[in-house]
């Protein structure tokens, strides 16, 4: 079987420099780097979604990092589920990850399951505190309704305004407010 080492290097943003991911990249064998720039959690990106239109049966893709592949963990196990169902591989060079291994893929399936776990724990950690304070009296959340120091620069302004002297720009200069 012949493999077709291609990769995906992600930066956030135009600032950072991709050359570290490249010379790993390029150390490591890779035929065709790939680069986008994809800010915070943002999964629209269309550099890896033409990747996994091309990429085929028997092909590997080569990452720097996990993070680079998928922005948030449901994401990522997306993507490597997809990946793993058409016989792709995956391999990142900074976590002990190679799915075209049957260790490579527990540990990818390990990680996965520790980081829902974890997010499963965060949420009833969560709800149970939510249920404690309400027990105590206590309600989350802002407060219901405006502050009486923002009630009296209401009045204040709409007095202003009443008065059709001031424009509501000079009104919301000389009260400092937007």
């Amino acid at each position: 079987m012949i493999i077709r080492v291609t990769d995906m290097t992600c930066i956030s943003t135009k600032d950072q420099c991709l050359d570290l991911q490249i010379d790993a990249l390029k150390k490591f064998g890779c035929e065709k780097i790939i680069q986008e720039i994809a800010k915070g959690a943002r999964q629209d990106r269309p550099e890896l979604n033409n990747l996994l239109e091309i990429i085929k049966e028997g092909d590997s893709i080569t990452i720097w990092k996990l993070d680079r592949l998928g922005r948030s963990l449901h994401h990522l196990v997306k993507i490597v589920n997809d990946l793993n169902g058409r016989n792709i591989g995956l391999i990142s060079l900074n976590d002990p990850i190679d799915t075209t291994t049957a260790q490579g893929r527990l540990m990818f399936n390990l990680f996965a399951s520790l980081a829902e776990f974890e997010r499963d724990v965060i949420y009833e950690r969560t709800i149970a505190g939510l249920k404690s304070a309400r027990a105590r009296g206590r309600m989350g959340g802002r407060p219901k309704g405006i502050s009486d120091d923002a009630k009296q620069t209401a009045c204040v302004a709409e007095a202003l305004y009443k008065q059709n002297e001031l424009t509501s720009d000079q009104i919301a200069n000389k009260l400092q407010i937007s």
